[in-house]
């Protein structure tokens, strides 16, 4: 299904496109998994890869197109890249932070960011986070700002505490 959207992410992975579309399908609402290419004989003196194999997914995340791409392990995925999701309650952080953190690297958990088990990045954010970063009230900004520091898994709770000076 073509997209309407006029950018959309494309992630590289070694030879897991099939596998890590599937589990981001199954953790987002309004997701699915809509195309699947493969690679043929054609060009494989360049890219290399065998004939039949998955080389590209098409799938949409929450209502937003997305490529994974089976490019073999040339890249790598870094923080410098995330995908960020807007959460409007705890329970909504507390899902995201448990089920994209199944099987992934603990040490990358810091400030509401997170690395999954094929290395993507995402940061699981209270959608209230932008309020309190661009109030006028700056001492409480500076406040959240150092409680969101301590954390790894953010809690709304604690940030509002912090931000309101009761925490």
């Amino acid at each position: 299904m073509p997209s309407l959207q006029r950018i959309n992410p494309c992630l590289w992975f070694n030879d897991q496109a099939e596998e890590a579309a599937r589990f981001y399908a199954g953790i987002f609402p309004n997701s699915s998994v809509d195309l699947i290419t493969h690679y043929s004989d054609v060009g494989q003196e360049q890219h290399q890869r065998p004939p039949g194999s998955v080389m590209t997914v098409s799938f949409t995340l929450d209502g937003q197109p997305m490529l994974g791409l089976n490019g073999g392990p040339l890249f790598k995925f870094s923080p410098a890249v995330s995908l960020m999701v807007n959460c409007d309650t705890q329970a909504e952080i507390d899902h995201y932070w448990a089920r994209l953190g199944e099987g992934g690297d603990p040490a990358a958990q810091q400030c509401g960011w997170l690395a999954d088990r094929y290395g993507v990045s995402w940061q699981i954010t209270p959608r209230l986070w932008e309020q309190f970063h661009n109030s006028a009230n700056a001492a409480g900004a500076q406040r959240a700002m150092k409680a969101l520091m301590g954390m790894k898994k953010l809690d709304i709770a604690q940030l509002q505490a912090a931000f309101d000076g009761a925490a």
